[in-house]
């Protein structure tokens, strides 16, 4: 009795060695060793010819791409937490099945949030900065690189989901109140167990923080959610940090505030038109006032693998014909 054929799996970045070989093992796969970008058109014939296409959150898969889909794509299992990249409701009307990696990646990008909640009040890059710059280190002084103290400081989480709750439980051993808005309440127990104060009114919040984290998605509701109005409601004194999506924020809002001086600072890991970052941003970051990391929040060889794995879970579990663990549906957005 022949073999069953191997489902075609086009791949279009490079993945950890330990997934594509497990990927290899298992399926006809297409690799991308160069970890090349995919253009448009090569997104286009991807899902023309393959039965499950792996994506990841730099290669749009719109309307125009999922227009040249063909009869034997019904999977698009994407290598990545957020599935923004995707026209999911297109991809669902034509029969095909999208999947994710949720969870993965929750404690590697809370304890970026973390970082950057300490790095920008703190002055970590500038202090940093000086022992390698030209013009050396003249020594201690008292009131020399002074920064902020974060102890018994309110952090506003925006976004109370699994890093939400993972960043609030860091924020509680740095001595931070937690604050969160979030678009349900979360459960008592919960609140409970991260000692944390549920806001309804996401501007009555923002005007009463020391330090705004973004947690949550980017979905139509949430773009530009911190908006030029909201940013305007937080004190001089504030800090933004975002390691969510760059799109959740006014980047020339925050950036025009920051210069006036009407907020503190701000760390960001994602930007609105990644990989293009706000050259006034760049301008912001070189004087100190803001620290910007190139979305690296999730970053560790231990989380890439998991979502590997992960991806490899879906696959395999649609083509065996069962529902696979990470599908997601537009009413889910």
């Amino acid at each position: 009795m022949p073999k069953a054929k191997k489902p075609l799996v086009i791949v279009t970045r490079k993945l950890p060695d330990r997934v594509e070989l497990r990927m290899r093992e298992l399926f006809d796969a297409r690799l991308n060793p160069d970890d090349k970008p995919m253009t448009h058109g090569e997104l286009q014939e991807a899902v023309r010819t393959a039965d499950v296409l792996v994506p990841t959150v730099t290669d749009r898969i719109d309307a125009s791409v999922l227009a040249k889909a063909g009869e034997r794509l019904k999977l698009i299992a994407n290598f990545g937490n957020g599935v923004d990249n995707i026209d999911v409701a297109t991809a669902v009307q034509r029969g095909i099945t999208v999947t994710n990696t949720p969870g993965v990646l929750t404690e590697d990008t809370a304890d970026m949030t973390m970082a950057l909640i300490l790095a920008v009040p703190r002055r970590l890059v500038e202090s940093a900065a000086v022992l390698t710059s030209d013009k050396g280190w003249a020594g201690w002084s008292p009131t020399w690189m002074l920064g902020h103290r974060i102890w018994g400081k309110r952090l506003g989480i925006i976004g109370m989901g699994r890093i939400g709750q993972a960043v609030a439980r860091r924020a509680r051993a740095f001595g931070l109140q937690v604050h969160y808005h979030n678009r349900r309440r979360v459960a008592p127990s919960i609140e409970e167990e991260l000692d944390a104060t549920y806001w309804e009114s996401l501007d009555q919040m923002l005007a009463r923080m020391d330090i705004v984290s973004v947690n949550c998605p980017h979905t139509p509701a949430t773009y530009h959610l911190l908006s030029a109005r909201r940013l305007k409601l937080l004190r001089p004194e504030a800090y933004v940090v975002n390691t969510a999506r760059g799109e959740v924020i006014d980047e020339n809002a925050l950036a025009r505030l920051i210069e006036s001086g009407a907020i503190a600072g701000a760390g960001l890991d994602v930007f609105e038109h990644e990989p293009a970052v706000n050259p006034r941003l760049v301008k912001l970051a070189r004087a100190g006032k803001v620290v910007l990391l190139p979305h690296t929040g999730s970053a560790t060889l231990e989380g890439r693998i998991d979502m590997g794995e992960k991806v490899i879970i879906n696959i395999k579990t649609f083509m065996d014909g069962h529902r696979p663990p990470d599908r997601v549906l537009p009413s889910m957005l």
